[in-house]
């Protein structure tokens, strides 16, 4: 895919094919297009050209945001947008109600499965004993986890991770790691981050964005012995 804004090139003819269930992190130095790569998974950017799609059959250049959303495509911003009034498991709850074959029940009450599957997420991203806390108590690290659980609880097939732990603790980024490897197989994650001791601990493949193009790809090991890569990053 390209994408241009007022002349400049943010993605130019990016090519990126991700595995069903893989973790792929996605790095390369400000401007290389890497939040623009997001912006044309979801809808919210159009390409000038090239093609998207989401398995064999989704074109998500003829879908808008809601729709592509639907088709299991969620994505966590760099700042959390949880809702700080409510309670940590309401929360996980609202986001619940957003999935499409739970908003089909119209007197839609939380039912005993509903309730066993948020607190299965919770417990998942080391929240269970928070649940009734009010999400603006939490720490920054602990507000980043209820957002993945709110994403978790609308079963997606495809996770989005801008800078996940950006701004956390050297504990919580280290949980986080622990949270991503063990929903690797689950769904395909594709991490963005500048992080790389917390890449490190993470990477299968590692893509390296430059100029809105992929540079290299390979394990951490292979790109970063990598010429073209070490230039960009070390500016020789």
């Amino acid at each position: 895919a390209s994408v241009s804004f007022d002349g400049f090139r943010a993605l130019d003819a990016l090519s990126l094919t991700i595995g069903s269930d893989e973790l792929r992190c996605v790095i390369g130095p400000n401007g290389a297009g890497k939040t623009t790569m997001m912006d044309v998974i979801t809808g919210k950017t159009r390409p000038d050209a090239g093609r998207v799609f989401f398995g064999q059959s989704h074109d998500l250049l003829q879908l808008r945001e809601p729709a592509i959303a639907e088709l299991g495509i969620g994505r966590k911003f760099q700042k959390p947008t949880v809702i700080e009034a409510m309670s940590v498991f309401d929360n996980v709850e609202l986001a619940l109600k957003a999935r499409k074959d739970v908003r089909a029940s119209l007197r839609w009450r939380l039912d005993a499965v509903q309730r066993e599957r948020i607190d299965e997420v919770l417990a998942q991203v080391r929240l269970a004993d928070a649940a009734a806390r009010i999400a603006g108590t939490l720490s920054h690290g602990q507000k980043q986890w209820l957002e993945i659980a709110m994403l978790l609880a609308q079963d997606p097939v495809l996770l989005l991770l801008d800078e996940p732990v950006a701004g956390m603790t050297d504990e919580e980024t280290e949980r986080t790691a622990e949270l991503l490897l063990e929903l690797e197989g689950r769904h395909a994650i594709v991490v963005v981050e500048h992080d790389m001791e917390f890449i490190a601990r993470i990477a299968r493949t590692v893509t390296v964005l430059h100029e809105g193009s992929v540079l290299a790809e390979g394990s951490l090991a292979q790109v970063q012995a990598d010429e073209r890569v070490i230039e960009v990053y070390l500016g020789r």
